[in-house]
């Protein structure tokens, strides 16, 4: 993948057609240094830990209520959308930005140009029963065909062909991300769930890091971790390390750096559901301030009490519950930097959960998934 886009006219970093086709054309660039992902893998879990942060005096209700940040995403896209799944399943859209401002500049690099990227994305499926969860990781590489859409600003943004799928966030906010998801999937976003840099490093913290095991040396100068093969208690800084390294260890693709994504996810989830924080409550109001802090969620999740019934309804979802994977994609032939998506297999995903069912194992088979998977295993 590559380290720079050809910019598409008025939409800063997303790359511009070459012509009416879908695939864009140029030299080969050099590797992205990385340090422009954003990571929403703690996302997750963040509900999770709101739901234990609920608990305390009126005050800190208060406290929590006013930290949340909501987008009424329902009112923005009005009408025009994909049905509501029948029989209890939901879709969240889980994101991760890059604001370029605050703490995400000290830990992304460069200036603050004023605009947010979402490098990260996940649509995450809960089966009925809320027992299970399919996991399906968008690349953000992925050149699609962005639906005209009004943004989080109140504009109407003009369709493009052919764009990279995280323009859609750069250009109309959450508002467009989430049209985009919609048209590429045919699934409606129940809900939608963000995260920034500064806030996932700093819940890693309050957590006390994250337990997982390496199979094999990693050393990425990019993401500034250098870890030996074996078990590690990884911080904030290093765990947001591992999940935006890319360079140091499989293909070198974005798509083997979801993989490392995806591992960590499950680490993650079951280092929540073991840390016993009952007994503890500055620690738990401590994650709960951070978790607060740090999300933006759709407004039916914008109050502590929505989000604390959410939370309650994912709590008995374990990391052997989840089925993750990534959206079927292939190189593109003409720039092996994007990616296409693979629309046969991706509609088997697609079709697999508006029915409510597993994703089939022959969805994924062939495609191009990047060479990470194993190198990172909950400890």
């Amino acid at each position: 993948m590559s380290a720079e886009s050809t910019p598409e006219p008025g939409i800063p970093g997303a790359p511009g057609p070459d012509g009416p086709g879908r695939r864009s054309k140029g030299r080969r660039r050099k590797p992205r240094t990385g340090r422009r992902k954003g990571l929403l893998v703690a996302a997750w879990t963040a509900a999770g830990i709101v739901i234990l942060g609920g608990t305390g005096a009126g005050f800190v209700y208060f406290k929590l209520n006013g930290n949340l940040r909501s987008v009424d995403i329902n009112q923005v896209l009005g009408t025009d959308r994909p049905a509501k799944a029948a029989g209890g399943s939901e879709n969240i859209l889980v994101l991760g930005s890059d604001s370029r401002s605050g703490g995400n500049r000290e830990l992304g690099g460069g200036t603050d140009d004023g605009s947010a990227r979402s490098d990260t994305a996940m649509i995450v499926h809960v089966h009925e029963g809320r027992r299970t969860a399919s996991v399906v990781s968008i690349p953000r590489d992925t050149l699609v065909d962005r639906p005209e859409c009004t943004g989080t600003d109140g504009r109407v943004h003009p369709a493009a062909d052919s764009v990279m799928f995280n323009s859609a966030y750069s250009t109309g906010g959450a508002a467009c991300a989430v049209k985009t998801v919609e048209t590429l999937s045919g699934l409606r976003m129940d809900h939608y769930l963000e995260i920034d840099f500064s806030g996932f490093q700093q819940l890693i913290d309050d957590l006390g890091g994250v337990e997982v095991t390496t199979t094999q040396d990693i050393d990425d100068p990019d993401s500034h971790l250098d870890l030996e093969a074996g078990t590690h208690r990884l911080t904030g800084e290093q765990a947001l390390g591992l999940v935006r390294t890319r360079h140091g260890v499989g293909d070198g693709s974005d798509l083997g750096r979801i993989q490392l994504q995806q591992a960590f996810v499950k680490a993650l989830v079951d280092q929540v559901k073991d840390i016993g924080l009952l007994g503890n409550p500055k620690r738990l109001y401590d994650l709960a301030d951070t978790a607060t802090k740090s999300v933006t969620t759709d407004s039916e999740l914008g109050s502590v009490n929505s989000l604390m019934s959410f939370a309650a309804g994912l709590k008995n979802i374990a990391s052997s519950d989840l089925t993750m994977v990534t959206m079927p994609v292939v190189y593109d032939p003409v720039d092996p930097n994007r990616v296409l998506l693979e629309e046969t297999k991706a509609e088997q995903v697609w079709t697999a959960l508006k029915n409510d069912r597993p994703i089939p194992e022959s969805a994924t088979e062939g495609t191009a998934t990047g060479e990470a998977g194993g190198v990172v295993n909950a400890g």
